[in-house]
């Protein structure tokens, strides 16, 4: 049987941490960021968590 190939999409998109966690990063900071404050735009800049929910499914599309 051949090897499961990891998702690009999701390669590009999730990192894992050192304790195995999965590092995603936030939506809405592309663009159209003068009506943001300056607050929400800092906010959303940070990386965040994959809830515990989506892990599973995240784990399968990276091969891990």
């Amino acid at each position: 049987m051949p090897k499961m190939k990891t998702n690009a999409a999701a390669k590009k998109r999730f990192t894992f941490t050192g304790t195995g966690k999965i590092k995603r990063k936030h939506a809405y900071h592309s663009h159209i960021l003068t009506k943001k404050t300056k607050k929400q735009k800092r906010n959303l800049c940070y990386s965040a968590v994959v809830a515990h929910a989506d892990e599973a499914k995240i784990k399968s599309l990276l091969v891990k």
